[in-house]
């Protein structure tokens, strides 16, 4: 067996991103670096809690970094985010010159990083490309970056993302698709996209609980709740009367203006133009849109349950994605492990790295890695 490639994790969340560079194999993570303590433990009930570091990035020490092939990471995101303030002086879009430090002391061959689309046209992302000049503190470093879009890699959802890699070891461009949604001239060659259906079909329609079972375990001396797995997640919610009739008047595809008049909000009522897809029901044959980390309120996206048959029919399912449907879209195996409240794994869902995506990626960099 070759030697494992070791990898550096930072800003790693609940591990979506590790996930995938282990599931594409070769890869081993020996550090990684998070502060929320519900995703830290997560991310180690699955890949080992040796090597995690729960807390806060900037009090890891230089010394403490240790040498590794690959450094991977998304920091915090939204600063730049379409939902957020958008604020350039927001101090969460300043923790990528942590990542940069991480670079220069543990001088990885590669380094990915990962974000929303927006941050590539940011002001911090020039910055960023600044450093990769000559006298730059990435200087050493070639940066190529694109856009990638989640479905176009084997997730069924389509979820932009900026990602940059940084090589030393020569120019590495971004992996090519391995999906299509069938309309180019080259899709003939390419699987076609990954559906919801592929995704979820055959969960149970009606979940048995809204809670998660009552169990706990301990990671960094401290009490959580977990660990869940499989249909441990599968739970749902208690929608009022009023929820449930705007449900059934959603087809998929459809959204708030699908409504009568009689159940718009007052909010819905104003705005007659954007925010198409809230209130929105997902489609069977196609990919989901982005999963965020509020998906279990159909007000905040298209997060409606796929099967409509029509109104009033009662083999509609009226009900948002549970926890574990939306694990699914974001391409988690199976069998992986979740710990926090209900709440605190909706969020570690939403802000991953789809699994899919991570693994072209590895299997993408793995020749390179290996060739140097």
């Amino acid at each position: 067996m070759p030697k494992p490639i070791s990898m550096i994790d930072l800003f790693a969340g609940c591990g979506g991103m590790t996930s995938g560079f282990v599931a594409a194999g070769e890869y081993e993570p020996i550090l990684a670096v998070e502060w929320d303590f519900a995703a830290a433990s997560t991310y180690a009930a699955n890949f080992g809690e040796d090597h995690m570091r729960w807390g806060d990035i900037a009090e890891i020490p230089d010394g403490d970094v240790p040498d590794a092939e690959i450094i991977i990471g998304g920091p915090p995101c939204q600063g730049f985010s379409g939902l957020g303030s958008r604020d350039v002086n927001d101090p969460r879009n300043k923790l990528w010159k942590e990542y940069i430090r991480f670079v220069r002391h543990a001088r990885p061959k590669v380094f990915v990083i990962e974000n929303v689309d927006r941050f590539r046209s940011s002001a911090e992302f020039e910055l960023l490309l600044a450093e990769s000049s000559p006298g730059g503190l990435l200087e050493e470093y070639e940066l190529t970056h694109e856009l990638l879009l989640a479905a176009d890699y084997g997730a069924p959802q389509r979820r932009t993302r900026t990602i940059v890699i940084g090589s030393r070891i020569g120019k590495i461009d971004l992996p090519g698709p391995s999906h299509s949604r069938g309309d180019t001239l080259d899709s003939v060659y390419l699987q076609p996209w990954a559906t919801v259906r592929d995704a979820i079909e055959g969960l149970p329609t009606v979940p048995q609980t809204t809670e998660l079972p009552d169990s706990e375990v301990e990671f960094f001396g401290r009490r959580v709740p977990g660990q869940f797995k499989g249909l441990d997640l599968h739970i749902g919610r208690n929608p009022t009367p009023r929820s449930l009739e705007r449900y059934d008047h959603i087809p998929p595809g459809g959204g708030r203006f699908n409504l009568p008049d009689h159940l718009l909000s007052d909010c819905w009522r104003r705005k007659k133009t954007g925010t198409t897809d809230v209130m929105g029901r997902m489609r069977w044959d196609a990919p989901s849109l982005t999963i965020r980390t509020e998906f279990y309120k159909p007000e905040k996206g298209q997060y409606l349950h796929p099967q409509w048959i029509g109104r009033e029919n009662p083999a509609n399912v009226n009900r948002p994605i549970t926890l574990l449907e939306a694990a699914k879209l974001q391409t988690f195996p199976d069998d992986f492990l979740w710990c926090g409240t209900k709440i605190q794994i909706a969020k570690q869902i939403g802000n991953a790295v789809p699994s899919a995506l991570a693994r072209a990626i590895a299997n993408h960099l793995k020749p390179y890695l290996r060739k140097s």
